[in-house]
């Protein structure tokens, strides 16, 4: 059984910085492509991140780019979203996602294709 939990949300500044935290119990974690989405209030689900099984190739969003970083530790089990320079448009619940589909060299961007969803952490950045 896959689970993904979450951490490391909060309230912050405009201008700060929060570093999430995706703990995934997967026995073959390397074999999952990872990545990060986001839900504002009233807004549908926006891809964030996204990283490749084995942490060569990540994917951003446009509003995003420059500001946050993805990586992940494989003998860890870990995925981390560095996110810099936040501004109240990036106020969110954030989810951690996991990905067995496609082939190995393949990194989903869309929602539909991660197999596995953690509960979420609330970021909240003040102006």
């Amino acid at each position: 059984q896959v689970q993904l939990a979450e951490s490391g949300g909060g309230l912050v500044q405009a201008g700060g910085s929060l570093r999430l935290s995706c703990a995934a119990s997967i026995r073959t974690f390397s074999r999952f492509a990872m990545g990060w989405f986001r839900q504002a209030p009233g807004k549908e689900r926006e891809f964030v991140a996204a990283i490749s099984r084995t942490g060569s190739q990540t994917y951003y969003a446009d509003s995003v780019k420059g500001r946050f970083t993805i990586s992940r530790d494989n003998a860890k089990n870990t995925v981390l979203l560095q996110t810099n320079s936040l501004k109240p448009e990036d106020t969110a619940i954030y989810y951690c996602a996991a990905s067995n589909t496609g082939s190995i060299s393949y990194t989903p961007q869309t929602g539909p294709e991660y197999n596995y969803w953690g509960q979420g952490t609330q970021v909240t950045v003040s102006s």
